[in-house]
């Protein structure tokens, strides 16, 4: 019975040791981490909460459900007037700071992630990401290993009198004009950005130097909470740097677009005369898509032959300026129904009948006394 019992005792024992042990388990560093753990370090190392990036992030349409797609990329020139809320300023004012600063911050940090430029057939995968000494060094940016800097986990520091702020004079974007057959609309948005810095080249003259692309859905957050004035006569920021690319309020030349042998705009059109006019017309198809593939209804069939005929007979009249001088259809019926209410209102009216002379004793005489007063 005593053997028994120390048995029952040690089993007892080693039982509430392993709760123990359980317990400590449990409550120390060996939990297992979630999803929402890495969520909560993720946004703690971007600024960036999966909710905001998830709002900011446009779903790429099916292909089911477009039936037309094109790939532009247009270059920037900061120096013309509608593209300078990019360019300005150019040191950090009251903590506002132009696109170079807020990507290449971004950057640097790790908290945006970067892609090699590859001139026209450009892939936004791990494969692809800049390493970021690599492209400090390549560019000559001067920079510093930051506190806590790892071979796993780099961090650099650039001083801001360092930042090349001067030399980006230009910016690359890669813009999709898709049509969407469920909205019938043509739709445009930006896919990506490429800062490009402007330096004196090794023959003379000046060589633009693309330096990577960042992802504008993964921008976005970011460039939401900057805002910015477009002109010198209102110096109210009432527009973000995101409204000014998902508005288009910028002015962008075509120097390429996606095609079969990768050539550019300049190599398919070497004379400037022929490269303007090739820029022009792919700029109005791309505008004029929706429009063409519109079917009128029957009565704006006829509102527009109505229209077309009226500024031919005014043409056929003499007038050199016909749209500006054709009645619009508002306004000719606003004149047909002046006339009717002014008919209306002419039938309405008693005829007056005349006195025969002006000896007429009052205005409630009437004819038949006049006639009988008359003498003969």
């Amino acid at each position: 019975m005593k053997f028994y019992r120390k048995i029952l005792l040690l089993a007892a024992a080693a039982g509430i040791a392993a709760a123990g042990v359980a317990q400590v388990e449990n409550a120390g560093g060996v939990r297992k981490r979630t999803d929402r753990d890495k969520k909560a370090k993720n946004a703690s190392e971007t600024g960036v909460t999966d909710r905001m990036q998830g709002f900011f992030t446009q779903k790429e349409p099916h292909d089911a459900d477009l039936s037309y797609m094109r790939e532009i990329y247009r270059q920037l020139d900061l120096t013309k007037p509608e593209n300078t809320p990019l360019y300005y300023p150019e040191d950090v004012v009251d903590g506002q700071k132009n696109l170079f600063r807020i990507i290449l911050g971004l950057v640097v940090d790790g908290k945006l992630p970067a892609y090699e430029y590859l001139d026209g057939r450009e892939v936004f995968t791990d494969e692809y990401k800049v390493n970021v000494a690599e492209m400090l060094d390549r560019f000559g940016i001067y920079y510093q290993q930051g506190k806590g800097s790892t071979e796993r986990n780099p961090k650099y520091v650039i001083e801001e009198a360092d930042v090349p702020t001067g030399q980006v004079l230009n910016y690359y974007i890669l813009e999709k004009w898709e049509f969407d057959r469920r909205s019938n609309r043509m739709k445009t948005r930006v896919v990506a950005i490429c800062p490009v810095l402007n330096r004196s080249s090794d023959f003379g003259g000046e060589a633009k130097y693309p330096m990577f692309w960042v992802k504008y859905d993964q921008i976005r957050p970011h460039l939401a909470q900057q805002y910015v004035f477009l002109s010198d006569d209102n110096n109210l920021a009432q527009y973000s740097i995101d409204d000014y690319f998902n508005l288009g309020m910028y002015k962008g030349d075509i120097y390429k677009t996606r095609n079969l042998r990768n050539l550019s705009m300049m190599q398919m059109y070497p004379d400037p005369d022929d490269l303007a006019r090739a820029q022009d017309s792919i700029d109005n198809r791309l505008r004029n898509y929706g429009k063409d593939m519109w079917v009128p209804t029957r009565e704006e069939y006829l509102e527009q032959k109505e229209r077309e005929e009226a500024i031919a007979k005014a043409i056929a009249e003499g007038d050199t300026i016909p749209d500006r001088t054709v009645v619009s259809d508002k306004v000719t019926e606003t004149k047909k129904s002046k006339a009717r209410k002014s008919t209306r209102k002419r039938a309405n009216r008693k005829p007056k009948v005349s006195s025969g002379g002006g000896n007429s004793s009052g205005p409630n005489s009437n004819a038949a006394k006049s006639v009988r007063r008359r003498k003969k």
